[in-house]
C-alpha cells in the first residue's frame, strides 16, 4: 500500500493540531505564538553557508523568510508523520493508539532543544533564554499537542480515507 497520502494528512493535520494550539495557549498562558519567519530566515541563510547565528532576530531579513518558515514547519510535520508510520508500520495506520504517537510528538522536542536553539543562539534547550526553564516546558507542552494531533488525525484519517 502508498502510505504517502495517509502520511500526509496525519503530518499536516498534528501541525494544524499544534498551531491551534499555539493560537489558544497566548491567552491562556501569555506565551506568544512561534515565529516561523525565523526558522526561514535560518533555512534561508543555509544557502550563503551560515548555519549558526549570534542571534537569528538579528540576522539580515531574507526574501520570503515567514514563507519559507510555514513550509519548513509543515514539511517537518510530514516528516514526523513519516517516522511514526516507518517506526510502526502500516499496521498503525490501521488502528492508531495513542501511545506511540505521543512518543514521536514528545521525541521531536529533541529537534529543537539539540539542532534548531543552539543553531540559533538560544543555547541548548533554550539554555541561553530569559527563561529557559519556561521555554523548555512550552516546547514540551507544544510537542506533546503535536503527539496528540498525530492521533486525532490518524482517526479523522479513518473518517475520510478508510485503509
Amino acid at each position: 500500500m502508498n502510505n504517502l497520502l495517509p502520511i500526509v494528512f496525519i503530518g499536516i493535520g498534528a501541525t494544524i493540531v499544534m498551531d491551534l494550539w499555539s493560537i489558544v495557549r497566548k491567552p491562556l498562558l501569555g506565551t506568544p505564538a512561534p515565529n516561523y519567519g525565523m526558522v526561514g530566515r535560518w533555512i534561508a541563510h543555509m544557502k550563503h553557508g551560515q548555519f549558526r547565528h549570534n542571534s537569528i532576530a538579528a540576522s539580515s531579513r531574507m526574501p520570503a523568510e515567514h514563507i519559507l518558515g510555514w513550509i519548513a514547519h509543515y514539511l517537518i510535520g510530514i516528516a514526523f508523520a513519516a517516522l511514526l508510520i516507518g517506526i510502526w508500520g502500516e499496521s498503525w495506520l490501521h488502528n492508531p493508539t495513542v501511545g506511540p504517537a505521543l512518543t514521536i510528538g514528545i521525541g521531536t522536542v529533541i529537534a529543537p532543544f539539540l539542532l534548531m536553539q543552539p543553531a540559533m543562539d538560544a543555547g541548548i534547550a533554550a539554555a541561553k533564554t530569559q527563561h529557559p526553564g519556561s521555554a523548555r516546558l512550552q516546547s514540551l507542552i507544544t510537542h506533546t499537542v503535536f503527539g496528540l494531533g498525530l492521533y486525532i488525525s490518524s482517526w479523522a484519517l479513518q473518517l475520510f480515507y478508510p485503509i
